[in-house]
């Protein structure tokens, strides 16, 4: 298919105001005819007006009690119509566009499909501001990532001796995908599920990252049993370290010693 006249371009403004945008993204938001930006602080979204004054904030959309599907198909369409009238399009998305983002996906996917040209910059995710704050290095335990939600509502093996990161805690157990923050009660069921795991006084990590410069990442500790009754929020995330050593494979390192000698 020939490839029209206008183009959308998805980047990442990464965590920090300002400190994690890369210059590329940024070219691709100065040159841009029409910027659509995704930002919980409007102090971003100024940020972003002074590289372009031609910003449309995705954050109207959103309102409590309304279904996060139809705020998604909501900015999906605004998206595709600026495209659709041949205008270079630059979505602007907090942290990396492809984490936890659904539009920045489905718009490349269907712009695509209608034959303009569409692709993702990457940018600084809270995953890896994660890593750092909390200094965990994934190659030395091994790390296992679940939405928190996904998580309960399904059965997900995983390997205790690994990191459980769990995202989004503080709407865990949410289906309604309407509100900001679950119940207490609805977080319970999900200690209640790592129970079955983990003692009751495992220490947990709630973490979130800094967004302005002049901010401290959030990183509390707390036991395993009292983690329900903790504030949590849509960025918050759930860090549980360790609960055994791992299991040497002694079969498969003899098997990897004779391999070395052929």
């Amino acid at each position: 298919m020939q490839e029209k006249q206008g183009s959308l371009v998805n980047v990442g403004l990464g965590m920090t105001l300002g400190a994690h945008i890369t210059p590329l993204s940024r070219t691709y938001i100065e040159q841009a005819d029409v910027v659509f930006v995704s930002a919980s602080n409007r102090l971003i979204e100024q940020w972003v007006e002074s590289m372009n004054p031609n910003v449309i904030s995705l954050q109207s959309y959103y309102d409590e009690g309304k279904s996060r599907r139809h705020t998604y198909r909501e900015m999906t369409e605004a998206i595709l119509a600026e495209v659709r009238a041949g205008k270079k399009v630059c979505g602007a998305f907090y942290g990396h566009p492809g984490v936890f983002a659904l539009p920045p996906h489905v718009t490349i996917r269907r712009a695509r499909e209608e034959g303009y040209r569409a692709h993702m910059e990457p940018g600084v995710s809270a995953e890896d501001c994660l890593y750092a704050d909390l200094g965990i290095d994934p190659g030395r335990s091994g790390c296992a990532h679940f939405e928190a939600s996904q998580f309960m509502f399904n059965h997900r093996p995983f390997d205790a001796s690994a990191y459980l990161i769990l995202w989004q805690v503080g709407v865990a157990g949410d289906k309604s995908l309407q509100v900001f923050e679950s119940t207490v009660q609805q977080k319970q069921l999900l200690v209640d599920l790592l129970l079955d795991t983990y003692s009751a006084d495992h220490p947990v990590t709630l973490y979130e990252c800094a967004v302005l410069p002049i901010e401290s990442m959030r990183a509390d500790t707390v036991k395993l049993i009292d983690l329900a009754q903790q504030p949590m929020n849509m960025k918050t995330t759930l860090v549980i370290p360790p609960g055994k050593d791992k299991q040497k494979n002694q079969a498969m390192i003899e098997k990897a010693a004779q391999c070395a000698k052929k």
